[in-house]
């Protein structure tokens, strides 16, 4: 089911209390908008919060862009159900977890979906899950988290400055983020061996520093990761940038399968490729990157 998903390149926030900020998040060109009903939501202000982002979800359908997510409170028992209940509805691509701690939280998380897709009428696994990894023991398993359920698309180590990870962890960040780059890279092979196709990564807190954010998104992408999570719109073009193949790649993309295709026709398993020997599997690889567009 994971693997139907699509690739989510940037993902951006947009606090609760402001789905006024809904067009402006769009126009940014984010692939997709993460609705936050946890940490930007004060308890006074969340029943407020609540019902502005039921409204928002309300408003779209399954094919408007940007893709639409909603960060629920961390899920304590059946009786979170009555705030999913709130925001399922078909406009909805799926939910972010906060503080997941095993993977019984995925699994719960996604008996309440199937729950509420028969409720709403959806197609069973209509919703995608974005379990985040914040403490020390769910990093730890973060294969088993990813391979918990088949909603899992979009999950991967999201370590950032100040937060969850930093504290669980007690690594000092740096604008480099070589002190995370083993973490994001062991989490990386968790989640892409548990069948997880999209990792995201994430975040940059440090709004105007945008040479900064491009050397960590390059970085992330590097490590194979397909995406990254966005706290401000500014941000949202140089992860597109970071997270997208350039046309100097797809053009050699495209002169490798033309060399390839002939040399198949010579008779010829392997060539010289532009002074790269190149067999099938980088073939496959350059099919794989221009059919991803």
């Amino acid at each position: 089911m994971s693997c139907d998903r699509p690739r989510l390149r940037s993902l951006l926030f947009v606090p609760g209390t402001r789905t006024d900020l809904l067009p402006k998040a769009v126009a940014s060109g984010a692939d997709a908008v993460i609705l936050d009903l946890e940490d930007a939501v004060t308890a006074a202000g969340r029943p407020s919060a609540l019902a502005q982002v039921a409204h928002a979800v309300e408003q779209r359908t399954a094919h408007d862009h940007p893709a639409l997510f909603v960060r629920v409170k961390p899920l304590k028992g059946w009786a979170a159900v009555e705030d999913l209940r709130a925001v399922v509805g078909p406009g909805l691509a799926g939910l972010m977890l906060p503080k997941i701690a095993s993977p019984d939280d995925v699994r719960f998380a996604d008996q309440m979906l199937t729950w509420c897709e028969r409720e709403q009428g959806l197609r069973e696994g209509h919703l995608a899950l974005v379990p985040l990894l914040e403490s020390a023991s769910a990093l730890h398993a973060a294969y088993a988290c990813a391979a918990a359920s088949p909603r899992v698309a979009y999950t991967g180590a999201v370590a950032g400055a100040g937060g969850d990870v930093e504290r669980a962890l007690g690594y000092r960040w740096s604008t480099e983020g070589t002190e995370t780059q083993a973490l994001r890279s062991r989490v990386l092979l968790d989640v892409r061996a548990a069948g997880a196709p999209h990792p995201v990564a994430g975040l940059w807190t440090r709004i105007g520093d945008l040479d900064g954010l491009r050397a960590f998104a390059t970085g992330s992408r590097a490590l194979g990761y397909t995406g990254m999570l966005a706290i401000h719109p500014s941000h949202v073009p140089v992860i597109n940038e970071a997270f997208s193949a350039t046309a100097d790649e797809f053009a050699r993309a495209r002169r490798l399968l033309d060399a390839f295709d002939q040399a198949r026709r010579d008779g010829v398993g392997a060539l010289d490729f532009e002074g790269d020997m190149v067999d099938e599997a980088m073939v496959t690889t350059a099919r794989q990157l221009l059919e991803r567009g």
